[in-house]
């Protein structure tokens, strides 16, 4: 949870703060991109698959379309890391990003900033999935926080709105011993 006040005064025109039960809420999020691609086109082997790390807020814009606002992504696959900045104007970060895992299934991940933007953020998560969660109903926090179909970004032109196309996120609890918030 966060300040409605504090995030609305970091978005540009036109979004604004979304909220569920009245607060608003920041993500970090670590993910593991596969088959990234644009629609109607194949998968690209070496660039289509690697790790990002995203700081966003919960948004709406004027026509009361829902999406992510992202304050930063970090990913470790350079050329998608300019393709995302060239084209969609996203806040993308170069970064080194490495993960492993236990024979137990518990996950540490982690990321370094290192492109040319860099300012020295580092993170390190540590978590193992749980039990598998039902398909999150429409009207809960973990629907609101996890089904975003639509993302926006400040192009020269103005804010821009893009959609994202993937079935239904699987999810699960997690038990999580280590975090940053040195993307904040």
């Amino acid at each position: 949870e966060y300040s409605i006040a504090t995030i609305q005064a970091t978005l540009p025109d036109g979004l604004f703060v979304d909220t569920f039960g009245g607060k608003a809420y920041l993500g970090i999020v670590p993910f593991f991109m596969r088959n990234i691609r644009p629609r109607f086109l194949p998968a690209v082997p070496g660039i289509s698959n690697f790790m990002e790390l995203n700081l966003r807020t919960y948004v709406y814009d004027r026509a009361g379309v829902p999406g992510v606002w992202f304050y930063s992504l970090d990913a470790n696959q350079w050329l998608a890391v300019k393709i995302a900045r060239r084209f969609f104007h996203l806040p993308y970060e170069h970064a080194q990003m490495n993960s492993s895992r236990t024979p137990e299934g518990r996950i540490r991940y982690e990321s370094r900033r290192t492109g040319e933007r860099a300012n020295g953020a580092a993170c390190v998560f540590d978590y193992a999935p749980g039990p598998a969660l039902p398909q999150p109903s429409p009207d809960s926090l973990e629907f609101f926080l996890v089904e975003r179909y639509r993302l926006y970004s400040r192009a020269p032109g103005g804010l821009r709105r893009g959609a994202v196309f993937h079935p239904p996120y699987p999810l699960c609890r997690a038990e999580v011993t280590a975090w940053d918030e040195q993307l904040l």
